[in-house]
């Protein structure tokens, strides 16, 4: 909650901050080159707010069902480095393997059930997370409308949510200290085999 009202303060500072550095002209024209410039800025703003805010919870909670990997590559305890960019911070960050699971990842978009942005092609959802797959053994079609258990963000439980993509795979929850300064981020849910590299 204090998040969003921080993102939406920020926004609205930014519009001020659009309207003010806006030169006129004397032609009593706004000059266009300012107002691209500021508003990239305000994207710019937007987008790194929002990123900041895909991991809610670090509870560690695992799924009811979700099995852990028999032979993983990576195990418990093991130092990798994180080659994806889910939340700011991320990429090239040395994680920690604190739980290893086979499982199929979705890659989902949805609309937030507290009003917020429309999410597109988030990364991951597991079949334990998603009320119709709980009994499917194989995986669901792009464009599949499904209900989102997770709640890896806030507004993501109970959403409603489209299939973008669908792959069997072994997930891993990681701690990770991000390469932005931020506090360690605990029991990230999830990353894939194929973003992870050995230390």
């Amino acid at each position: 909650m204090y998040k969003n009202r921080l993102i939406k303060s920020i926004l609205g500072l930014s519009t001020l901050v659009l309207l003010a550095a806006c030169s006129i002209d004397q032609d009593g024209d706004v000059d266009s080159e300012s107002v691209g410039n500021i508003s990239s800025d305000i994207e710019s703003i937007a987008s790194t707010s929002n990123m900041g805010e895909m991991m809610h919870d670090d509870s560690g909670e695992i799924p009811e069902g979700l099995l852990a990997a028999e032979n993983p590559t990576y195990r418990i305890g093991d130092i990798v480095t994180i080659n994806s960019d889910h939340m700011t911070g991320m990429q090239g960050a040395e994680a920690t393997i604190v739980g290893a699971f086979d499982t199929t990842v979705y890659e989902v978009s949805f609309n937030p059930t507290n009003g917020d942005p429309r999410v597109t092609n988030h990364q991951w959802v597991i079949q334990e997370e998603i009320a119709e797959t709980k009994d499917v053994e194989e995986p669901l079609e792009p464009g599949t409308e499904v209900t989102l258990e997770a709640s890896h963000m806030e507004g993501m439980q109970g959403a409603t949510a489209t299939i973008e993509s669908a792959e069997d795979t072994t997930v891993y929850m990681v701690d990770f200290e991000p390469t932005t300064g931020e506090e360690m981020v605990r029991n990230h849910k999830w990353v894939t085999e194929a973003e992870l590299s050995p230390n």
